[in-house]
């Protein structure tokens, strides 16, 4: 018996393609798009940008600077579980800093810093509202993985999430 290599490689990519093209239109119809309008229709919420890998669900979310990340991480973990899975979910928030932001974030490093390498949590509410001063409005919110602060001046804002595993604070930039 004698085969023919052309009926077998057409086989071989047409069958390649509906595979592959039943799994890309399967992730984006099933998973990716009602996890960005699930995220895209919380008030705040400007625009969403999705990585969905093997572990993980990576967001890049562009947000209103009265948003309040650690209730948006909640709904995102529970709308979202069906779709997100077992999968860790990574957010990454576009900066709308001011100067202003960033030299009042730059005094309260250290006193964030020691409260997450202490664990006194319940430490860095306090003293960051009491540090609040012309204008800049703090919020924070803890869940099981992180503390997150939402620094808020007028139209600038700045979203900070601080890992709770020790050693991996992530306050300072890597040098």
């Amino acid at each position: 018996m004698k085969l023919k290599v052309l009926p077998i490689a057409l086989t071989a990519v047409i069958s390649a393609v509906v595979l592959f093209g039943g799994w890309f239109v399967y992730r984006q119809v099933a998973v990716q798009n009602p996890i960005e309008k699930m995220v895209t229709q919380y008030d705040g919420v400007n625009d969403v940008q999705l990585t969905i890998n093997r572990n993980d669900v990576q967001l890049k979310l562009d947000l209103q600077p009265d948003v309040d990340l650690g209730r948006l991480v909640q709904y995102i973990h529970k709308e979202g579980q069906t779709l997100i899975g077992t999968r860790s979910l990574k957010l990454d928030v576009v900066d709308h800093s001011s100067e202003a932001l960033e030299s009042w974030w730059g005094d309260a490093m250290f006193t964030v810093a020691q409260a997450m390498e202490n664990k006194q949590y319940t430490e860095i509410t306090p003293t960051l509202s009491k540090m609040a001063t012309n204008g800049i409005k703090v919020n924070t919110a803890m869940d099981d993985n992180n503390v997150y602060v939402s620094l808020r001046d007028g139209d600038a804002s700045k979203f900070i999430i601080l890992p709770r595993v020790p050693g991996q604070i992530g306050v300072w930039p890597n040098a």
